[in-house]
């Protein structure tokens, strides 16, 4: 088990970084679903994708990797209310099928991805 838990904490990292990166080359979709009573999207957007990549990269590093998989944990609990944001106002994001009931299942994902960080505090 502890080996498949290595290459999941891979995956999850890559994927952190890749996403994170993203927030800088295109901040676009990410800034339409900033809620609209949250201020600075554009700041909101770049923060994030940091604590992405720095969480991600974390991740890889033995040292921190149980903190890493904590910011992400919460990380992904903060921004929780954008995911909410895009099913309740139909917001459609380049690169990720516009079919409602498609955005709506991003919810649940949300716990999952959760889930699959809280799985990396434990020894």
């Amino acid at each position: 088990m502890k080996r498949y838990k290595k290459v999941f904490q891979i995956i999850l990292a890559l994927g952190m970084v890749v996403i994170g990166a993203w927030h800088f080359t295109s901040p676009e979709p990410f800034e339409k679903i900033v809620p609209a009573f949250l201020p600075y999207h554009l700041a909101l957007v770049y923060i994030s994708g940091f604590l992405e990549i720095l969480g991600g990269v974390g991740l890889l590093i033995p040292q921190v990797s149980r903190s890493a998989a904590w910011l992400l944990a919460v990380l992904f609990i903060a921004v929780f209310p954008a995911n909410l944001y895009q099913a309740i106002n139909n917001i459609e994001v380049p690169a990720l099928p516009h079919d409602p009931p498609l955005i709506w299942l991003r919810l649940p994902f949300q716990a999952l991805l959760v889930a699959w960080a809280w799985w990396f505090t434990r020894e």
